[in-house]
This record gives C-alpha cells, structure tokens and sequence, in this order.
C-alpha cells in the first residue's frame, strides 16, 4: 500500500469503531503502519467483554497493511505512555498521532451529577493532553538529538464544543477545551517539527445516533453524508507531511463538506480609557452588541 502516509507511523485512539476505526483503515490505505488504540468499552465508557482493536487490526492485515493493537487507557499516563512505546517498540518511530477516543453520558445540566462530568472530561481532555504530552516528549527528544521530526498532531473536538449542545454540558465543555488545547499544542510544538490541528466532525456512529436518528440508514444509492468514511480523507491529509505549514486551525467535516473554523477573536470595541460605572458598561455594552455578529445556534435549542 502506498499513498500520501506512505512509510508514517500512526496511532489512532478509540479506532475500534466509528470514525477512529474509518480512520484508521484510511491511513493504512495510503500506506502507513498504525497502531490501533481501543479499550473496548461501551458508549458510556462502562467495560466490555470484545477487543475491536484486535479486529481493526486484522481488517488492515488482510488488506496487504501492517498495524499492531493497544489496548490501554490512555487517559492515564501510564497507559498513554505504553501507546507511544507500543508504536516505538513495533515500528521504532512515530509520526502522526490523532486523538479520537470518547464516549457519552448525555443528562441536562440539573441532572449531571459529578462523576458524569468527570467520566466525559477525563476521556475525552485528559485523552487527549496525555496521549499529546508523551508523543511531544518524544518529538522534543528527537529534535534536540538532531533529528526533526515531520510530526502530525489531529484533535478530535465536535460542534458541540465550537456551539454549545443542550443536554451535553460535559462533552461541550471537553470538545471546547481540546481546541484550546490544540491551539497551544500547535503554539508550543512547532519549535520541534510538530503541527497540531483539529477537526469537529459530523458522521454516523453510535455517539451520534440519537443526533442523526432521521438520517442513520445509509440511502440506497448515491452518496451518505453521515458516513464516517467521508472524515477520514481530511485526517489523514491533516497527518501526512503533505499538510506542511498548516497548524493550529480547527476544520469542520460532515459528508462532502470541509469548512475552516474561525474562533473567537475582538468584535466591535469601544475603550474609555478610565473606569466606567456599572450603568455606563451596560449602555456599551448593549450597543456593541447591536454592532457583533449574533453567535450559531446551540444544537438542540429549537433554533437550529
């Protein structure tokens, strides 16, 4: 298999199934030796008895590819730092990591209890930074020797994070920190060889399946919009030297459509230069906002 990773190592987190798994058959299409990442876990992120890694793995054996599966969690250290031995041990480099892994436990926010909040945010933040600050610590390493890298870095945030999900609070708070996440990461990194992006995608998977409920079924001819399959493409672009001087950018995908995502930056501005009164701030304010952009619509609050 040759292609735009030809010869690039490349983990995928969560690649058992959905997006991470049309993921990681992608990069071994054109040509990159992967290590597939899965805990196997449900939706809720509660055990399961199957390994989809193992399964993953076979897939893109059979296809004439080379991979190797990693079980552990990685939002602990110990098992990000064993993801990133696993690819140095099986393939004695690593080029391209993308951060996928996830699940849901969706209740509004009167309903969220505590360890809800922190199952969603240490799956998908902390699975994220660890995976990232392990990778970076060998990217660092190897540019000090002399050797830059030509690293790629591909974060996995959601519209959720860039607009807000009712019933979601933790995985739109989680989604929204990954992309200031990146937005450091690529700041930080670029010294030693490495670009860091995100992606927000909108695909069929067994997170989106309540939010895509009208559209799940595959259509009988012509294209599917909501199939995973259609994400990959931009990853893998993203995770190939062939995405040179793109860094710290956010990309939203759904079907055939690619948009660059614009984040916050100074709208209307209005500077007194002294104090104002509490009365003074309100009147500013309101006419600046008669001057902004109105914000998108939160998904799911009836004005989408």
């Amino acid at each position: 298999m040759t292609g735009v990773s030809d010869g690039r190592v490349v983990i995928v987190t969560g690649a058992g199934r959905g997006l991470g798994r049309a993921h990681a058959l992608a990069f071994a299409t054109e040509g990159a030796r992967v290590v597939v990442n899965d805990l196997g876990v449900g939706l809720d992120g509660t055990p399961g008895a199957e390994s989809p890694a193992g399964r993953v793995v076979e897939e893109i054996r059979a296809a004439g590819g080379e991979a190797v599966a990693h079980g552990g969690d990685i939002a602990t250290s110990a098992g990000a730092a064993s993801l990133v031995a696993a690819a140095l041990d099986a393939y004695g480099r690593l080029d391209t990591l993308v951060n996928n892994a996830g699940f849901l436990r969706d209740r509004m926010l009167v309903n969220l209890d505590e360890d809800e909040w922190d199952a969603v945010v240490r799956v998908h933040l902390k699975g994220h930074f660890l995976p990232l600050r392990h990778a970076a610590a060998h990217w660092r390493a190897e540019a000090k020797a002399g050797r830059t890298p030509c690293a790629r870095v591909v974060n996995t945030s959601s519209g959720a994070g860039l607009l807000g999900s009712v019933g979601q609070g933790n995985y739109s708070a989680a989604k929204a920190a990954i992309v200031a996440l990146t937005l450091v990461a690529a700041a930080e990194l670029g010294r030693y060889g490495v670009q860091v992006n995100a992606i927000a995608p909108a695909a069929r998977t067994r997170m989106t399946e309540r939010t895509f409920a009208g559209a799940m079924a595959a259509p009988a001819t012509g294209f599917d919009a909501m199939a995973p399959e259609n994400v990959s493409p931009l990853v893998v672009w993203l995770g190939s030297a062939e995405s040179a001087g793109v860094t710290g950018r956010v990309f939203e995908t759904e079907g055939g459509r690619i948009s660059v995502m614009e984040g916050w930056r100074r709208g209307p501005t209005v500077d007194k230069g002294a104090r104002w009164t509490p009365a003074e701030a309100g009147q500013t304010a309101l006419e600046l906002l008669t001057e902004a952009e109105a914000p998108g619509a939160v998904y799911g609050d009836g004005a989408d």
